[in-house]
């Protein structure tokens, strides 16, 4: 267990592999935990890192809040403190919109992004999501969670294959707050990153479930027609997690594109 100060919070993370580096980034209501395996297995040929957005995980939660720009401010931050000029950036959802700000934002920073069942447009997400970026929806939800775990209980093979992924949920919500729990998804309904795509000029490979129920499948199209050097790899047999339903299949594409 790994951490670094900055002058918004501490900021937890984890790292593993030698070689050159990779930051991996969680969604929404997720932790580094999410990318346990996919380190495991990168780690072989890369020097991996996960950290856990302020809000999330091991990370600071004394914040006012938890918007989208902030954890593009976080990965900048990141990077700096580590050392790292550059690197490929990997997100997860709410992660993958992150890693595209960050390639607007602070292009010098990524090297490469790959975004995995990411939302180009904020309204892309369910209607559920949506209304949990509503105050009183998000205050009742938060307040009852015994009814909010039953409910991903009973759906859990709706979102993936993985039979673990209910307990994944239930730990990293005992590390979520309020705030980050509502401000988070509320600044990701917001967001709209299609105007500014055709800015990034480095590698972009977008990895999307056709069996996605959080975010719309076809995410892809804004991705593959605003920036420059889009790759798109579509999966018929996963839904938002495909490193979770066909992990050897996406380990194999994410290696194969991080090599090249």
């Amino acid at each position: 267990m790994s951490s670094i100060t900055t002058d918004q919070g501490i900021v937890h993370y984890e790292v593993y592999g030698r070689g050159r580096p990779v930051i991996l980034l969680h969604g929404w209501l997720g932790s580094w935990g999410l990318w346990h395996d996919t380190m495991g297995f990168l780690g072989q040929y890369y020097r991996t890192y996960a950290l856990d957005f302020w809000g999330f995980g091991e990370s600071g939660k004394k914040r006012d809040t938890y918007d989208v720009q902030d954890f593009v401010s976080l990965v900048d931050q990141f990077m700096e403190q580590l050392g790292i000029i550059s690197a490929p950036l990997v997100g997860h959802s709410m992660g993958g919109t992150v890693s595209l700000s960050v390639a607007m934002r602070f292009p010098e920073r990524a090297r490469k992004v790959v975004v995995i069942g990411s939302p180009i447009e904020g309204e892309s997400l369910n209607f559920l999501l949506k209304l949990f970026g509503m105050k009183i929806p998000a205050y009742v939800v938060y307040h009852n969670m015994w009814a909010f775990r039953l409910f991903y209980r009973l759906l859990g093979p709706l979102y993936t294959k993985d039979p673990t992924w209910p307990q994944m949920m239930d730990r990293d919500l005992s590390s979520t707050t309020l705030e980050s729990f509502l401000y988070s998804i509320a600044s990701l309904r917001r967001t709209d990153l299609r105007s500014g795509l055709c800015q990034i000029k480095v590698p972009v490979m977008g990895m999307y479930g056709d069996k996605d129920i959080v975010v719309h499948p076809a995410q892809w199209r804004p991705l593959l027609t605003g920036v420059p050097e889009a790759r798109i790899e579509r999966f018929s047999d996963a839904g938002h997690f495909p490193m979770l339903d066909i992990p050897q299949r996406f380990q194999s594409i994410l290696k194969e594109f991080l090599d090249a």
